[in-house]
């Protein structure tokens, strides 16, 4: 060691105890039985997979409108009689802002839907259906009316399926807002 060099008193014990101690917290490696056991019974997955499955159904059924599903379910969320502000729309949809403003500018861009500025508060935006988005709802509700009565007879409980995501998707721990 050379002369000048700062001098370290370091306790080799205090060192093997956090060596140890952080072994003995350090997590399992997944095995192969976790893979298993995680695509058999993780609720988080079979809800995306069920999701994933549901939409692409719904995008056949209304691709002739030119719509998809989650187009639909924005535009019938627009569907009332005052036109919702951009958050509150977002808290509906479980979206964030920004996500359900990229969303929205097809929409726009098509005619189907407009934003304007709130009266009330001139930083807000108002958002609601045009004539020509209130027409492609009337072109897709008979087909999803079909097609939500064909999913739900293949369900043995649909109204309790329907409870329990309402209960899940209420149950948000993350602090957002879950709709």
């Amino acid at each position: 060691m050379p002369v000048d060099a700062p001098f370290i008193n370091v306790d080799i014990n205090v060192i093997a105890l956090r060596m140890s101690t952080a072994q003995m917290n350090a997590p399992d490696e997944p095995t192969f039985q976790t893979t298993l056991l995680v695509r058999d019974a993780c609720l988080c997955l079979h809800v995306q997979r069920a999701a994933r499955a549901l939409a692409r159904r719904f995008d056949v059924a209304f691709k002739p409108a030119g719509i998809t599903s989650g187009q639909f379910s924005l535009l019938m969320s627009l569907n009332r009689p005052a036109p919702p502000n951009l958050g509150s729309l977002a808290a509906l949809l479980a979206m964030d802002r920004t996500t359900l403003t990229a969303n929205l500018k097809p929409l726009e861009r098509r005619g189907l839907v407009e934003a304007a500025a709130d009266p009330a508060d001139r930083r807000a935006r108002l958002l609601r259906l045009t004539p020509a988005g209130r027409a492609v709802l009337a072109e897709v509700v008979p087909i999803w009316k079909r097609l939500h009565a064909a999913m739900e007879s293949e369900l043995s409980d649909a109204d309790n399926l329907r409870a329990e995501l309402h209960r899940l998707s209420h149950s948000d721990v993350g602090g957002g807002p879950a709709g």
